[in-house]
């Protein structure tokens, strides 16, 4: 199994990897049900359930650049291990709280923890890929969305009681899945923090400008993980003539090509070079993917699921392509004794497009219609065209000597 892939080559990569599949498990399984358990169990309203997860989502996005610093020089495996215990607990706490005001409390708690977490991930993981770090990275990434899918169904079945014992459960069970991911994650030996030049500081990631306009490029295009979840299933409702059992054929069909072709799909993206042509190349997949879901309108019911369907694979195989380009920039364009903070505002920008994505794809895709599929779509063209150009630039301005991926 080693020699095919399927199970990472050193024990500690087996490790982070089981600790992966646990933790989004977990989260999984919360992300299917939270707003039936904050409507149903806990007693809000639709409206405050969505504002208190849109502000949380908003204050953890200033979590990543100081606490990824302060993994840079602690250590990123205390720092990560601490932050699930802390995900953990503000989980456990909303089985406990009853008001709009507690519920923000602890979901910003969470927030906050899961944003740092990502950013003391990111060195964890450089560390731990070491000489193998690309197709390891597509490898964590595989098997975050096959607990994804796991997780959906075994929210479906509890969703299927709706009763408040099995939502209950499904909130605690993600608490303990957070326990069980730093219990896993402290097996891991510690990794020792990178001696920092003289002239670093806490805050550098923010005066450099060529890696800030990466991330603004990726945050741009990270919009795209929304089309499919949210875009897509009101367009075939309320757009096309399509059966609507492509809605849930949809995140099939995206999570099984993401699973099988993450790892082969980063094959050859391994250096700054070819992390830009791959971006270049997700963003005219985007296009032509949107322009296939759009152009479903209006079609009879067989050619609107032949379109959609195809907009699909080809939305995904520019998923495979942006992820494998945007992973191989985050960690390359980084120097080695700040990938904590780095990380930090990576996720930041990524975050940020999570946020406003539903805003941005409501506008577009669903008040502009076909026009706005296609100028969104024409949006991500162009963030991918000029991803190599500002590669060359940041390749330019290294402070530091070039770091390996």
């Amino acid at each position: 199994m080693v020699r095919r892939g399927l199970i990472p080559d050193t024990r500690s990569q087996r490790v982070l990897a089981l600790a992966t599949f646990v933790n989004m498990i977990g989260s999984g399984v919360f992300m299917v049900s939270a707003a039936l358990f904050f409507t149903r169990v806990v007693g809000l309203p639709l409206a405050q359930v969505g504002l208190g997860m849109g502000i949380a989502a908003a204050v953890g996005l200033f979590a990543g650049v100081p606490v990824g610093h302060l993994a840079d020089r602690r250590g990123p495996r205390e720092i990560y291990l601490w932050m699930l215990v802390i995900q953990g607990a503000a989980m456990a706490a909303l089985v406990l709280v009853q008001s709009f005001w507690l519920v923000l409390v602890a979901l910003c708690m969470g927030e906050l923890a899961r944003s740092a977490g990502g950013a003391a991930r990111g060195p964890l993981v450089r560390g731990i890929g070491a000489a193998d770090l690309t197709r390891y990275r597509a490898y964590l990434r595989s098997v975050a969305n096959l607990a994804g899918s796991c997780a959906a169904v075994a929210a479906g079945f509890a969703v299927q009681y709706d009763t408040r014992p099995a939502y209950l459960a499904l909130v605690l069970g993600n608490a303990l899945s957070f326990v069980a991911s730093a219990a896993i994650i402290a097996a891991l030996p510690s990794l020792p923090p990178v001696p920092a030049p003289q002239t670093a500081s806490p805050w550098e990631v923010l005066k450099d400008r060529a890696y800030v306009a990466v991330t603004v490029l990726d945050g741009i295009m990270s919009i795209h993980h929304q089309v499919l979840l949210f875009a897509l299933p009101l367009w075939i409702v309320g757009h096309t003539d399509a059966p609507r059992w492509l809605i849930g054929g949809a995140a099939l069909v995206n999570t099984a090509l993401v699973v099988l072709l993450q790892v082969r799909a980063s094959r050859g993206v391994d250096d700054r070079a070819t992390a830009g042509k791959a971006m270049r190349r997700s963003g005219v997949a985007f296009f032509v993917g949107m322009a296939a879901m759009a152009a479903a309108a209006g079609l009879p019911s067989w050619l609107a699921l032949t379109g959609i369907v195809v907009g699909i694979v080809v939305h995904t195989i520019g998923e495979l392509w942006h992820t494998a380009g945007s992973l191989e920039l985050r960690f390359s364009l980084a120097p080695a004794h700040a990938q904590g903070q780095y990380m930090g505002l990576f996720g930041f920008g990524a975050g940020l497009a999570n946020v406003i994505a539903p805003t941005v794809l409501a506008l577009f895709c669903i008040a502009w219609g076909v026009p706005g599929w296609l100028l969104l779509g024409g949006v991500f063209v162009v963030a991918g065209l000029l991803t190599p150009y500002v590669v060359r630039w940041a390749e330019q301005t290294r402070p530091y000597a070039k770091q390996p991926a």
